[in-house]
């Protein structure tokens, strides 16, 4: 139990604070923000729970994973959104703004929140539910805290100001030391780190909590599976196929024993392909089928190696649990993902970017540390130049004096020309990025082309 301070009497109403979290490791970022003295004195806390699962009958919430009954006594009380708003989906359902007085008593009812001042800890603040439950409670401030990699982009797209200029910081692990996240930046949301030493303590509470892990073997290789294909990134053969890939980067490396930990809610198809693969090459397969998040393995097992495509969890192995990491695939990922705009892109870069090949290619080495910083803002303004007007002079810099065989794959050559950027046209025209009559007589001759294709 986390309460603080009892509330006066009189006119001044209690403080309720709402966490929201849909993840585990999301739930574990917030304890360990409440155990670092992150958030304000309140008189009560409560966790809300998302399951937003496609099908979320079917798929445990958080609150029911293994690990999670250590993170539960930070919290007052444990509410389901999915209960408050059934038989509605959460990452569908947002309120009409007639109605939103409506659903604001219907919650402090529920919830038994009466006149209470309301503060709301969101993640994932672009889409929902994270947006319905902002425009339910218009007066609460709002903090938003990074669930994985997302934070170092920009801002998923443009934010009603209504929400945005009520984002008070942003909290988030540091998981790429020295580089500070872009999300929110447009609305001069000020970042500040969870405590690396706070976030471990909490993961350690996770992993003894937790029962029924097979043996794993010594020094094995720990796989990631991230389920891209339900984010219609990649087919499921595609998928499948990268697996098998992992698989024979690690049997490559030398790796004997192999760990496969399947995202939970993968088709049991992705470990029989694996274990047809593993049988083949001679090697012992355990797959994992216990839900646990791979920071309990990183915990109790210590692999020799953690390989993965771009998941979160390769860069805790290897910032907090230091850790041997690697990937794979993320070449080919950077091409597939579209919109450019997509939100995965940024993990994406910061995965090939930083982390070595599995395959062990010549030409995938990471690129300089010290020009992280500028690519990460250069993908970005890519991304939302709208968004980032300012960081304009940045991404010209880097892209007239870094882009090459190393780098091209980040940008694509349309999308700079779009936007008038070095790289986007033939070098005898470099002079058009600068001219701005020049760019918009592009951009109304390639809608002009698009015009005339669709009549034709």
């Amino acid at each position: 139990m986390t309460n603080t301070t009892p509330a006066t009497t009189g006119a001044t109403s209690r403080t309720t604070q709402i966490f929201c979290a849909s993840t585990l490791y999301g739930a574990a970022t917030l304890a360990a923000a409440l155990d670092a003295d992150c958030f304000t004195a309140s008189d009560r806390r409560l966790l809300l729970v998302c399951n937003n699962a496609t099908t979320p009958e079917t798929t445990p919430a958080l609150d029911e994973m293994p690990g999670f009954e250590p993170l539960r006594d930070r919290f007052d009380e444990v509410l389901s959104w999915n209960e408050a708003i059934s038989p509605f989906h959460p990452s569908t359902w947002s309120p009409r703004p007639d109605d939103v007085p409506l659903f604001e008593r219907y919650l402090r009812l529920l919830w038994g929140l009466g006149d209470d001042r309301v503060e709301i800890v969101l993640e994932s603040i672009q889409v929902n539910p994270a947006q319905a439950v902002a425009q339910l409670f218009p007066g609460a401030p709002v903090a938003v805290y990074a669930d994985g990699l997302m934070s170092y982009g920009p801002t998923r797209n443009k934010l009603d100001p209504l929400i945005g200029t009520r984002v008070r910081r942003l909290l988030h692990l540091d998981l790429v030391p020295g580089l500070v996240p872009l999300l929110l930046t447009e609305f001069g949301v000020p970042a500040r780190t969870v405590p690396t030493a706070a976030f471990l303590k909490v993961l350690g509470q996770v992993a003894d909590s937790v029962t029924g892990l097979p043996p794993l073997p010594d020094d094995c290789a720990l796989l990631l599976g991230q389920y891209l294909s339900a984010l219609e990134i990649l087919s499921v053969k595609e998928e499948e196929d990268l697996h098998v890939r992992m698989l024979r980067g690690a049997v490559a490396r030398g790796h004997r024993a192999v760990v496969f930990k399947p995202h939970p809610s993968a088709p049991a198809r992705y470990s029989r392909a694996l274990e047809t693969e593993a049988e083949r090459l001679g090697v012992e397969l355990t797959v994992l089928e216990l839900p646990v998040l791979a920071e309990v393995l990183f915990d109790k097992a210590r692999p020799a190696l953690v390989a993965g495509c771009f998941s979160t969890a390769l860069f805790t192995a290897s910032a907090l649990y230091e850790l041997p990491v690697a990937r794979v695939g993320t070449e080919s990922l950077l091409e597939r993902l579209a919109p450019y705009q997509n939100s995965n892109r940024v993990p994406v870069v910061l995965a090939d970017a930083l982390l070595a090949d599995l395959e062990d290619r010549e030409d995938e080495k990471p690129v300089p540390p010290e020009t992280l910083t500028d690519l990460v803002e250069t993908v970005g303004f890519v991304m939302q130049a709208q968004l980032h007007p300012g960081l304009r002079p940045v991404a010209e810099r880097y892209l007239r004096t870094r882009l090459g065989p190393r780098t091209k794959r980040y940008f694509k050559r349309r999308r700079l020309t779009s936007l008038g950027l070095p790289g986007g046209i033939p070098q005898r025209l470099s002079f058009l990025p600068h001219n701005s009559t020049a760019r918009r007589a592009v951009q109304r001759a390639r809608a002009l082309r698009r015009t005339v294709r669709r009549m034709t």
